[in-house]
C-alpha cells in the first residue's frame, strides 16, 4: 500500500467500522431527532416568528447542531478503542504523520456530522419549521462545519479517556456543555452573569454562528474566534497525546 493510498482506505475502514457500532449511531442521529420533535414541533412554536422563521425553525437549528456535535465527537473519540487495542504503537511502523492521522480521524467525524445534521434536517423538514431556503441551507452548512471544533474535541477526550464506551462519558458532558453555551436555552434569558460564562464555552460559537442565517443576530465575531481558538486547543492537545502514545515502547 502507498503513502498516497493510506488514508483513503483508512478512511473508508473508520466509516465501516462506525457503521457497524449501532449505539453509536442510534446516540447520534436518532436522539437529536427524537429531541426536536419532543421540544420543538408544537403547534404554539409553529406559529410563532424567530428571525425569518418560526420558532420550531430555530430549535431545529439548534437540534441541528447538537447532532453534529454528537456525531463528530463520538467519529473522534473512537481512537479510544484503537488505544485500548495498541493501534496506536502500530502506526509507529507506518509512515503515517501525526497531523495526517489526525486529519483522517476529523474528515471521518465531519462526515458523521453531516450525516446527522441531514438527518435532523429532514425530520424537521416535515414536521413544521420554516425557514427561507437560504437560510435553510446556511444554518445546515455552518452548523456542520462549526461541528469541527467538536471532531477535535472528540479526538483529544479520545486519548484521555482510555474506554469503549466514551461516549457514555461525553454524552452527559456534551449536555452541560450544550446548556451551558446557550444552545438550548439562550443564555442572555438566564442572566448576565450566565450570559458572559457562555462565551466561554466551545458550543456558544458554533450555536450563534449556525442560526445567524436565521435570526441575523448575535457577535458573529465573537463566535468565529470562540470556534477558531477551541477548534485550535483541542486539535493541539490531540496530537501531542497522539505523539505520547506513539513514543511509548
Amino acid at each position: 500500500m502507498t503513502t498516497q493510498a493510506l488514508p483513503i482506505g483508512m478512511i473508508g475502514l473508520e466509516i465501516r467500522r462506525l457503521a457497524r457500532n449501532k449505539r453509536t449511531l442510534i446516540f447520534t442521529l436518532v436522539m437529536p431527532a427524537a429531541f426536536f420533535l419532543l421540544f420543538g414541533s408544537s403547534a404554539e412554536y409553529r406559529t410563532t416568528r424567530v428571525g425569518e422563521g418560526n420558532l420550531t425553525g430555530y430549535i431545529l437549528v439548534s437540534m441541528a447542531v447538537y447532532g453534529a456535535m454528537l456525531a463528530a465527537t463520538s467519529g473522534g473519540a473512537m481512537v479510544s478503542i484503537e488505544r485500548a487495542a495498541g493501534w496506536s504503537r502500530q502506526l509507529r511502523l507506518t509512515p503515517l504523520t501525526p497531523a495526517a492521522y489526525i486529519a483522517i480521524k476529523i474528515i471521518v467525524a465531519m462526515i458523521v456530522g453531516a450525516i446527522a445534521v441531514v438527518a435532523v434536517n429532514v425530520v424537521g423538514a416535515f414536521s413544521g419549521a420554516e425557514l427561507p431556503i437560504g437560510a435553510w441551507i446556511g444554518c445546515a452548512l455552518l452548523a456542520w462545519v462549526c461541528s469541527l471544533v467538536f471532531a477535535a474535541f472528540g479526538l483529544f477526550m479520545g486519548y484521555l479517556l482510555p474506554s469503549e464506551n466514551v461516549m457514555q462519558i461525553l454524552g452527559p458532558a456534551l449536555a452541560v456543555l450544550s446548556f451551558a453555551g446557550g444552545l438550548f436555552v439562550p443564555a442572555d434569558q438566564l442572566g448576565s452573569t450566565f450570559a458572559t460564562i457562555s462565551k466561554f464555552t466551545p458550543v456558544y460559537g458554533v450555536g450563534e454562528l449556525a442560526r445567524y442565517p436565521l435570526t441575523h443576530a448575535g457577535d458573529v465575531w465573537l463566535a468565529v474566534l470562540n470556534v477558531l481558538a477551541w477548534t485550535a486547543l483541542f486539535a493541539a492537545g490531540a496530537m501531542w497525546r497522539f505523539r505520547r502514545d506513539t513514543a511509548r515502547v
